[in-house]
Protein backbone atom coordinates (compact mmCIF):
# COMPACT_ATOMS: atom_id res chain seq x y z
CA UNK A 1 0.00 0.00 0.00
CA UNK A 2 1.12 3.27 -0.60
CA UNK A 3 1.02 5.99 1.61
CA UNK A 4 -1.73 7.71 -0.41
CA UNK A 5 -3.51 4.84 0.51
CA UNK A 6 -3.17 4.44 3.71
CA UNK A 7 -4.16 7.98 4.93
CA UNK A 8 -7.00 8.03 3.06
CA UNK A 9 -8.01 4.69 4.97
CA UNK A 10 -6.80 6.19 8.44
CA UNK A 11 -9.42 9.38 7.56
CA UNK A 12 -12.10 6.89 6.34
CA UNK A 13 -11.22 5.26 9.75
CA UNK A 14 -11.63 8.92 11.89
CA UNK A 15 -14.37 9.62 9.67
CA UNK A 16 -16.26 6.57 10.84
CA UNK A 17 -15.26 7.19 14.34
CA UNK A 18 -16.97 10.87 14.10
CA UNK A 19 -19.71 8.84 12.35
CA UNK A 20 -20.50 6.27 14.79
CA UNK A 21 -19.98 9.02 17.54
CA UNK A 22 -22.62 11.18 16.28
CA UNK A 23 -24.87 8.51 15.75
CA UNK A 24 -25.36 7.31 18.78
CA UNK A 25 -25.02 10.55 20.64
CA UNK A 26 -28.15 11.79 18.45
CA UNK A 27 -30.53 8.99 19.37
CA UNK A 28 -29.42 10.26 23.07
CA UNK A 29 -30.28 13.65 22.20
CA UNK A 30 -33.34 12.85 20.47
CA UNK A 31 -34.69 10.79 23.96
CA UNK A 32 -33.48 13.34 25.94
CA UNK A 33 -35.71 16.24 23.94
CA UNK A 34 -38.49 13.35 23.59
CA UNK A 35 -38.44 13.66 27.08
CA UNK A 36 -38.33 16.63 28.27
CA UNK A 37 -41.53 17.34 25.58
CA UNK A 38 -43.43 14.64 27.46
CA UNK A 39 -42.67 16.48 30.95
CA UNK A 40 -43.98 19.58 29.40
CA UNK A 41 -46.77 17.76 27.81
CA UNK A 42 -47.41 16.13 31.39
CA UNK A 43 -47.76 19.03 33.10
CA UNK A 44 -49.86 21.34 31.16
CA UNK A 45 -51.96 18.17 31.06
CA UNK A 46 -51.88 18.46 34.54
CA UNK A 47 -52.94 22.36 34.80
CA UNK A 48 -55.87 21.29 32.49
CA UNK A 49 -57.38 18.94 34.92
CA UNK A 50 -56.71 21.15 38.01
CA UNK A 51 -58.56 23.95 36.01
CA UNK A 52 -61.90 21.63 34.94
CA UNK A 53 -61.95 20.54 38.40
CA UNK A 54 -61.74 23.81 39.96
CA UNK A 55 -64.33 24.78 37.34
CA UNK A 56 -66.49 22.18 38.13
CA UNK A 57 -66.42 22.97 41.85
CA UNK A 58 -67.41 26.70 40.94
CA UNK A 59 -70.11 25.14 38.78
CA UNK A 60 -71.77 23.29 41.52
CA UNK A 61 -71.23 25.61 44.33
CA UNK A 62 -73.04 27.96 41.78
CA UNK A 63 -76.09 25.38 40.36
CA UNK A 64 -76.49 24.36 44.56
CA UNK A 65 -77.00 28.07 45.18
CA UNK A 66 -79.04 28.66 42.37
CA UNK A 67 -81.27 26.07 43.76
CA UNK A 68 -81.63 27.08 46.85
CA UNK A 69 -82.51 30.23 45.50
CA UNK A 70 -85.16 29.00 43.38
CA UNK A 71 -86.35 27.22 46.63
CA UNK A 72 -86.41 30.17 48.74
CA UNK A 73 -88.35 32.22 46.36
CA UNK A 74 -90.42 29.88 43.99
CA UNK A 75 -93.42 31.55 45.82
CA UNK A 76 -92.66 35.30 45.36
CA UNK A 77 -95.27 35.54 42.54
CA UNK A 78 -97.87 34.19 44.28
CA UNK A 79 -97.48 35.68 47.51
CA UNK A 80 -97.37 39.27 45.20
CA UNK A 81 -100.46 37.78 44.05
CA UNK A 82 -101.72 37.05 47.23
CA UNK A 83 -101.60 40.68 48.43
CA UNK A 84 -104.26 42.00 46.57
CA UNK A 85 -106.51 39.28 48.47
CA UNK A 86 -105.50 40.25 51.94
CA UNK A 87 -105.36 44.12 50.49
CA UNK A 88 -109.29 43.38 49.39
CA UNK A 89 -110.13 42.11 52.69
CA UNK A 90 -108.79 44.75 54.79
CA UNK A 91 -110.68 47.04 52.51
CA UNK A 92 -113.67 44.81 53.56
CA UNK A 93 -113.09 44.95 57.37
CA UNK A 94 -112.66 48.93 57.43
CA UNK A 95 -115.94 49.26 55.33
CA UNK A 96 -117.50 46.91 57.97
CA UNK A 97 -116.55 48.97 60.90
CA UNK A 98 -117.34 52.29 59.34
CA UNK A 99 -121.15 53.32 60.90
CA UNK A 100 -122.58 53.83 58.07
CA UNK A 101 -122.22 50.25 56.44
CA UNK A 102 -124.89 48.00 55.27
CA UNK A 103 -125.33 44.52 55.16
CA UNK A 104 -125.80 44.70 51.36
CA UNK A 105 -122.01 46.83 51.21
CA UNK A 106 -120.54 44.17 53.48
CA UNK A 107 -121.85 40.97 50.98
CA UNK A 108 -120.96 43.20 48.13
CA UNK A 109 -117.45 43.47 49.47
CA UNK A 110 -117.09 39.98 50.42
CA UNK A 111 -118.49 38.70 46.76
CA UNK A 112 -115.97 40.80 45.19
CA UNK A 113 -113.29 39.56 47.29
CA UNK A 114 -113.85 36.30 46.92
CA UNK A 115 -113.75 36.50 43.15
CA UNK A 116 -110.50 38.25 43.61
CA UNK A 117 -109.14 35.55 45.35
CA UNK A 118 -110.28 32.49 42.80
CA UNK A 119 -109.12 34.65 39.69
CA UNK A 120 -105.85 34.62 41.70
CA UNK A 121 -105.67 30.89 42.14
CA UNK A 122 -106.75 30.42 38.79
CA UNK A 123 -103.80 32.72 37.27
CA UNK A 124 -101.55 29.86 39.17
CA UNK A 125 -103.09 27.22 37.60
CA UNK A 126 -105.84 26.11 40.64
CA UNK A 127 -109.21 25.33 39.57
CA UNK A 128 -111.91 25.17 41.51
CA UNK A 129 -114.03 21.98 41.39
CA UNK A 130 -118.46 22.81 41.83
CA UNK A 131 -120.18 19.69 40.91
CA UNK A 132 -123.66 20.35 41.49
CA UNK A 133 -126.22 18.77 39.36
CA UNK A 134 -123.21 16.74 37.89
CA UNK A 135 -122.77 13.22 38.19
CA UNK A 136 -121.12 11.90 41.23
CA UNK A 137 -117.20 11.31 40.97
CA UNK A 138 -115.03 9.38 43.54
CA UNK A 139 -111.68 11.17 41.82
CA UNK A 140 -112.76 14.59 42.52
CA UNK A 141 -115.65 14.31 44.79
CA UNK A 142 -116.27 12.92 48.32
CA UNK A 143 -119.66 11.85 49.44
CA UNK A 144 -120.82 13.71 53.23
CA UNK A 145 -124.17 11.86 52.99
CA UNK A 146 -126.30 10.21 50.37
CA UNK A 147 -129.94 11.41 50.61
CA UNK A 148 -133.07 9.39 48.56
CA UNK A 149 -134.82 11.68 46.37
CA UNK A 150 -137.10 9.91 44.08
CA UNK A 151 -136.97 12.52 41.48
CA UNK A 152 -133.55 13.20 40.85
CA UNK A 153 -131.18 11.13 39.08
CA UNK A 154 -129.39 8.72 41.32
CA UNK A 155 -125.88 9.13 42.22
CA UNK A 156 -125.99 12.77 41.42
CA UNK A 157 -124.62 16.00 43.35
CA UNK A 158 -127.56 17.66 45.06
CA UNK A 159 -125.45 20.06 46.94
CA UNK A 160 -121.53 20.98 47.34
CA UNK A 161 -120.75 21.48 51.22
CA UNK A 162 -117.36 22.69 50.31
CA UNK A 163 -116.01 23.43 46.73
CA UNK A 164 -112.63 21.12 45.73
CA UNK A 165 -109.34 22.44 44.16
CA UNK A 166 -106.86 21.00 41.83
CA UNK A 167 -103.96 22.08 40.88
CA UNK A 168 -102.92 21.72 37.34
CA UNK A 169 -104.99 19.16 37.14
CA UNK A 170 -103.99 17.18 40.10
CA UNK A 171 -106.52 17.27 42.59
CA UNK A 172 -105.50 19.21 46.21
CA UNK A 173 -108.47 19.05 48.07
CA UNK A 174 -112.00 16.71 46.75
CA UNK A 175 -115.34 18.23 46.92
CA UNK A 176 -117.12 17.66 50.06
CA UNK A 177 -121.11 16.64 48.34
CA UNK A 178 -124.18 15.41 49.37
CA UNK A 179 -125.43 12.78 46.45
CA UNK A 180 -129.07 11.71 46.00
CA UNK A 181 -129.06 7.88 46.45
Amino acid sequence: MTKKQDKEQSVEKVEDKHIETSESEAPEIDLQTQLEEAQQSAKDNWDKVLRTQADMENLRRRTAKDLENAHKFALDGFVKALLEVKDSLTMGIKTAKDDNASIESITEGLEMTDKVFLATLEKFGVESINPEGEAFNPEFHEAVTMVPMPDKDSNSVLEVVQIGFSLNGRLVRPAMVIVVQ
